[in-house]
């Protein structure tokens, strides 16, 4: 009997899984716009992946006949001082770009997200303390902490996912207990709390699901800002350093041709301002398709 009550409760659940993601995916195909963006998000990952493996050039190999070439048959987005081929440099540089991106924000959001449980769950002197030091972070823009940061630990691309870590905990911190204060006060936490709940499982196993969709829209947007960040440090010299082909660091390297070669610039230029616009496009997405408040 028990096997059979099981064996439905699993078959029920399977059933809710299946329908909350076509209805997730139904409302996220209105979202043409958002739709679209997160399709090239996913061709993004798919260059990061396997588009090293497929670049015409090494990205280090060195031709000084074709140094500062434009777009040609031979070199699609031109070549760099070094007759480097730029097309080659940025495919690589995408999955830099990216896992700077992705990994910066996810350290961030689970130290953010564990704070934010903890400071919205218990309150008080706790609470106070934790958004006290998110205050303190606040008060610094985020360029300028990250720069702090890095110039602390010294220049590479390591300490940039550290320093774009730092400066993403508070944001997370606070939106999560924002969320956690919403979610304590709701009849079925109080329900398990009267029953005996601990509260290690009233944080994760009630209180933290509902969170979860913020979280993944915050997360997603982040990610955006992250490889912003991380390329403005590398073209100021503190992120990647050469002859790495992050992006930042690209734009960097053809600032002193901007008259004679502007290709050198223009295209990593665009791809950062595309994989930006693409991560918010989406995120801004995410938010409308799992907000229950927006309604079709």
């Amino acid at each position: 009997m028990n096997q059979v009550v099981g064996v439905h409760h699993s078959v029920a659940k399977n059933q809710k899984s299946r329908s909350f993601y076509s209805l997730f995916f139904a409302k996220l195909r209105k979202q043409k716009l958002s739709f679209a963006a997160g399709i090239c998000i996913l061709g993004l990952i798919l260059v990061a992946v396997i588009g090293p493996l497929l670049i015409p050039y090494k990205i280090t190999d060195v031709d000084y006949e074709a140094s500062l070439q434009g777009p040609t048959l031979k070199h699609w987005l031109g070549t760099d001082p070094y007759g480097r081929d730029i097309f080659s440099r940025i495919i690589a540089g995408t999955r830099i770009s990216l896992s700077v991106g992705f990994f910066s924000v996810l350290i961030g959001a689970v130290i953010g997200s564990f704070l934010g449980l903890i400071a919205g769950f218990y309150g008080k002197w706790i609470d106070s303390i934790i958004m006290r030091i998110s205050d303190v972070l606040f008060a610094f823009p985020g360029m300028i902490l990250a720069i702090g940061i890095v110039a602390i630990l010294g220049p590479g691309i390591n300490n940039v996912v550290i320093a774009v870590s730092v400066f993403s905990v508070p944001h997370f911190a606070r939106i999560v207990r924002s969320s956690t204060l919403s979610a304590r006060t709701a009849l079925y936490v109080e329900a398990a709390q009267s029953i005996g709940a601990k509260n290690r499982r009233l944080i994760f196993y009630h209180i933290f699901p509902e969170t979860l969709s913020t979280i993944i829209v915050y997360f997603t947007m982040r990610i955006g800002t992250a490889i912003l960040t991380a390329a403005s440090l590398s073209f100021l010299g503190l992120g990647a350093q050469p002859p790495s082909p992050e992006w930042g660091a690209m734009l960097s390297s053809g600032r002193d041709y901007l008259e004679t070669a502007p290709h050198i610039t223009i295209f990593p230029g665009l791809a950062i301002f595309f994989t930006v616009l693409v991560f918010n496009l989406f995120g801004d997405g995410l938010r409308d398709v799992l907000d229950p408040k927006i309604k079709d």
